[in-house]
């Protein structure tokens, strides 16, 4: 053991000259500013606590939604210009094209000559159809000759015979000579008979010959192209010195005053549109002009794709120049609300396309209510058909901390 391990013994030994009471003390010193601490901070807490509790039960105010009057319910759908009547024309026939008398942008009117084929081989046909009809009618007159001379020859072989026979009886003539008399009446029977069946056959010939002609001519009709209505050439297909087949089209034809609009409307929104309802459109290219027009057809068959009702409107103030395909903007008028109570749809909850859940003021308290609608307006706006309790306000715009049983008062939106 070192020396300075035998100082140090005694040193850690050595009584201290501190009292028990003032060790209590000091401890109660160090205790006492972490109790006042911890105090303050649990009042803090209580307070803030009790402010955010007063802050949150505080009366909240609320737009609500009023009763409208003179309300226009419009569907809106994006489409085209189109025309109820188009048709790409053509010969019914092949040839060589030698004419054209219309062209892009021409208005034509019914039964006008628009283009014509080469006739030459059609028109020796149709020369040579005529040559056979006036031969079935010579044959005509002549199967009629052959008749009258048949039945002439017939007469005077019966009346032979009838004298031959009664001389035979008194034995003037020999019996030969009157059976003689019976055959050639006979034969002469025979001649008629034969010459009537010509006189068939060559009336047979001469409807055969007339279709024949009437065929000719009409193919010959074929290689001329005419209107088939008063129309607008929008396209000419074709031009001079093109063979062409049968069925090629050689220009495309609308028919004047036949232009409507074809709008495509989502099926969620087609459910109220009618044929006769007002429609309102904008064309693209002038979409300072106000153009109206009525439903004409509503389409049977919706895009399987794009699940897309098809709306065909006829215009009640075309404008002069229509032009095919052009982008329009519709609005389908579907009803005229006299009183409506209307709500945005960002202030429903779980909207099913029938009903959803709004919020109310009720006796100056919140609640929730499930409400059924019906019509939905161009500006996203529900109208409320049922489910309101008597006197129930209906909340307009969702505000921070809407929860039920709520103090609130009600503000008509628009109104401050």
């Amino acid at each position: 053991m070192n020396k300075s391990s035998a100082q140090s013994a005694p040193a850690r030994n050595k009584p201290t000259d501190e009292k028990p009471g003032m060790r209590l003390l000091t401890a109660a010193a160090l205790r006492g500013p972490a109790v006042r601490y911890a105090l303050l901070a649990a009042g803090i807490v209580a307070a803030i606590v009790a402010a955010f509790s007063i802050y949150a039960n505080r009366p909240i105010s609320v737009q609500t939604a009023s009763v409208e009057h003179d309300v226009a319910v419009r569907v809106f759908g994006l489409g085209t210009v189109e025309a109820r009547v188009l048709s790409k024309i053509g010969f019914e026939v092949g040839a060589t094209l030698v004419e054209l008398n219309a062209d892009h942008g021409d208005r034509v009117s019914k039964g006008q000559v628009l283009a014509r084929l080469s006739t030459g081989e059609q028109e020796a046909k149709v020369a040579k159809a005529r040559a056979a009809l006036l031969i079935a009618e010579v044959n005509i007159t002549k199967s009629a000759a052959n008749v009258e001379k048949a039945q002439a020859i017939l007469a005077q072989k019966q009346e032979a015979n009838r004298r031959k026979q009664a001389l035979v009886g008194r034995d003037v003539v020999s019996q030969q000579v009157a059976e003689e008399a019976i055959r050639d009446e006979a034969v002469a029977k025979a001649d008629v008979a034969v010459a009537l069946s010509e006189a068939e056959s060559a009336k047979a010939q001469l409807t055969d010959a007339r279709a024949q002609l009437q065929f000719e001519e009409t193919m010959l009709r074929h290689r001329t192209l005419v209107a088939p209505y008063d129309a607008v050439v929008i396209e000419r297909h074709k031009e001079p010195g093109t063979v062409i087949k049968a069925g090629d089209p050689i220009f495309t034809l609308i028919e004047i005053g036949s232009y409507w609009g074809l709008a495509y409307v989502d099926e969620a929104r087609a459910g109220f549109i009618q044929v006769g309802q007002r429609v309102d459109a904008r064309l693209r290219s002038r979409p300072q002009d106000a153009f109206t027009g009525r439903v004409a057809r509503v389409g049977l068959e919706s895009d399987r794709v794009t699940e897309e009702r098809r709306v065909f409107i006829k215009g009640d103030n075309p404008p002069p120049q229509v032009y095919l395909g052009e982008q329009v903007e519709f609005w389908i008028t579907v009803a005229q609300l006299d009183k409506a109570l209307l709500v945005p749809a960002a202030a429903v909850h779980g909207y099913d396309g029938r009903q959803g859940s709004v919020w109310t003021v009720e006796s100056s308290r919140l609640q929730r209510r499930l409400v059924k609608f019906r019509h939905r307006t161009e500006d996203a706006r529900l109208e409320i058909v049922d489910g309101l309790p008597e006197g129930a306000r209906v909340v307009a715009r969702l505000e921070s901390g809407l929860r039920e049983g709520r103090s609130a008062r009600a503000i008509e939106a628009g109104t401050k």
